[in-house]
């Protein structure tokens, strides 16, 4: 046993960790040790070795890497991100190593094999669909025999192979495994340092039972559960060593009340105190058994991701969702309401029948739920997926090269795609950052609706060349502002005034004022103030107002460093809430004590009529 055989993976991000390339290992030692007993497994595992990059490494870095190692069987896991680096590393690590062996496996070459092939010459096959059983035969082949040829690869079943004379062979379509065959991924987790600070990805369940054309869970409509003793025995080793965060991969994890509901429970019971776990659910299928015990996780003990994608009816039929958009406005608003878990929300840009106008009310809609995140994101035709047979019918033209991502529809011109690219990037910095929790309710408020808001500031961008230019919070804070001031004098001389609800007798001045001191409380909510903004009003506090604010707080001297304290004239409470009551408050801000969820610093208030008979 000589021969080396690397697993290569290219993640999008350093935080990212690649669940594929360890479930293969694992999954091939498991097999040797069947085989051979666990001595013979130990020296096995010692030849499959594993190396992660990212798409940010520059390219002499991977390439070197793979050198180094010199395998003589290069296996790389390929992704919409990172095909086009696959491509180029095949070409050239052949050119340095002719007689390296290389596969490729992954859902970028799974669902056109043949035509991957025949586009990159260097590949001598790969592995299509689940590829744990089909890699530990192949690694057996070649870790066991000294001389391994193409005809022996053929009997392995989920391969398309290169044969010597160039043409091209499929074997046997894979049967799907038993998914409690599959090991742990992640072996030996105590003394693998590099998964420090990172996301280890996990999965309980593979296939998904819905049908959305645009995703490729759906081509595996049989959904094969984890049993639960491994689940709860692989749930403690993630606590045991207080892993930051594990996220589900499952596709619609709460689709099993019972499984999702035994999982929740465990962690909830077993909780460290450290570890987030992130689920994407489907919120309208939640129940109150379900929503109940959610509302009793520590906060930060979970996250969910809910895709939306559009509120447009016409929509959700032509992309064979089943979804109770009423159901889910509920239900997200019940988990909004604990104050403990992170919602995250899509939409998709791009489907069937939805133009600029109809995203435009998807979106106000997904908003008033108020998610924590606000994901607008664009179709991507991936292969193998519904929607690539369905584009003609619907004039999706979509990038010829990954991510495959729309360019235009019957009713999206690519015109409208961009205004729409302008605008995810101001919900990015203005919603998504969390940064103007109080400042972008009350200005939308002012537009009356949410989406024409961000529209305008987009435009607002765009003409002023903005979007060209790196920004500091600060400056973006002072252009947030700058676009508020212009945009609120703009409506009062449109229409006579832009009120949020239930402040039709405010002055535009007024308004103006209650938004300076909305984004103030903003940002003086995330850190301590070194240089005040332009927008600031100019307040003298000497030390003894100062240390009697601090007294009615009840802050002794050594905490005063690590807090700050403001006088409002609104109260920013009911401003939050797209109201604006004139009542003098004053806030105290505790920056070591921040929001698990947030992470705003912790406030307190108080508010005048409470200490008039204290004499401020």
């Amino acid at each position: 046993m000589k021969r080396n055989i690397l697993l290569l993976a290219i993640n999008t991000k350093y935080i990212h960790t690649n669940l594929a390339i360890y479930s293969l290992r694992r999954y091939a030692v498991q097999e040797e040790r069947k085989r051979s007993g666990a001595v013979c497994a130990e020296e096995y595992a010692r030849h499959i070795l594993l190396r992660e990059y990212t798409i940010n490494h520059a390219y002499d870095v991977i390439l070197r890497g793979i050198y180094e190692v010199r395998p003589e069987v290069l296996c790389i896991s390929c992704y919409l991100w990172n095909i086009r680096m696959v491509r180029e590393l095949v070409a050239d690590y052949r050119k340095l190593e002719p007689s390296v062996r290389i596969f490729l496996g992954g859902p970028e070459v799974s669902y056109d094999a043949a035509a991957c092939l025949e586009s990159m010459p260097g590949v001598d096959g790969i592995l299509v669909g689940e590829g744990e059983e089909t890699f530990s035969e192949l690694t057996a082949c070649y870790l066991h025999q000294d001389r391994v040829t193409v005809q022996e690869l053929s009997k392995i079943d989920g391969m398309v192979l290169r044969m010597d004379d160039g043409s091209l062979v499929t074997t046997t379509p894979r049967k799907t495994l038993d998914f409690a065959s599959i090991p742990f991924p992640y072996e030996d987790m105590e003394n693998l340092g590099g998964f420090a600070h990172k996301i280890l990805y996990y999965e309980t369940s593979r296939g998904c039972p819905f049908s959305c054309c645009y995703c490729l869970s759906s081509i595996e409509k049989t959904l094969r559960l984890r049993p639960w003793e491994q689940v709860r025995r692989e749930l403690q080793i993630f606590l045991d060593n207080r892993v930051e965060q594990v996220k589900f991969v499952d596709r619609t994890f709460n689709c099993n009340k019972e499984h999702a509901m035994r999982i929740w429970r465990y962690l909830a019971q077993q909780d460290n105190g450290v570890t987030n776990f992130h689920f994407e659910i489907a919120a309208d299928l939640l129940d109150e058994e379900e929503l109940d015990l959610l509302a009793t996780l520590r906060p930060g003990l979970v996250q969910l991701e809910i895709g939306v994608q559009s509120t447009n009816p016409e929509t959700i039929a032509a992309i064979r969702r089943h979804m109770n958009l009423t159901k889910v406005a509920e239900h997200v608003a019940r988990i909004r309401a604990g104050k403990n878990i992170h919602q995250h929300l899509d939409l998709i840009a791009g489907l069937p029948y939805e133009d600029y106008a109809s995203f435009g009310r998807s979106f106000d809609d997904v908003y008033a739920m108020r998610p924590n995140q606000l994901q607008l994101g664009f179709l991507k035709v991936l292969k193998g997926s519904a929607m690539a047979q369905m584009t003609a019918e619907h004039g999706v033209e979509y990038r010829s090269e990954p991510p495959y991502e729309v360019l235009s529809t019957k009713y999206l011109p690519y015109g409208d795609v961009l205004r729409l690219k302008d605008i995810e990037e101001m919900v990015e910095v203005y919603y998504n950052s969390g940064q103007y929790a109080v400042s972008v309710p009350y200005l939308a408020a002012c537009f009356g609706r949410p989406f024409a808001m961000f529209e305008a500031l987009a435009r607002f961008y765009r003409e002023n060349h903005l979007f060209e230019c790196r920004h500091s919070r600060m400056e973006r804070a002072e252009l947030w502002y700058r676009f508020a001031a212009e945009s609120i004098e703009k409506k009062e001389k449109e229409c006579g005034g832009a009120k949020p609800e239930g402040e039709k007798d405010l002055t535009t001045q007024a308004i103006r004022d209650c938004f300076t001191e909305c984004l103030l409380y903003d940002l003086y909510g995330r850190e301590k103030p070194k240089v005040q903004p332009s927008f600031a009003p100019e307040v003298q506090q000497d030390k003894e107002e100062l240390r009697a604010l601090f007294a009615c707080f009840g802050v002794d001297k050594e905490h005063a460093g690590q807090c700050y304290v403001m006088r409002f004239a609104y109260d920013m409470d009911s401003a939050a809430e797209q109201k604006t009551l004139a009542r003098e408050n004053v806030c105290l801000f505790d920056y070591s004590k921040r929001d698990v969820l947030t992470g705003a610093a912790m406030v307190q208030k108080i508010r005048k009529d409470e200490k008039e008979d204290e004499g401020w």
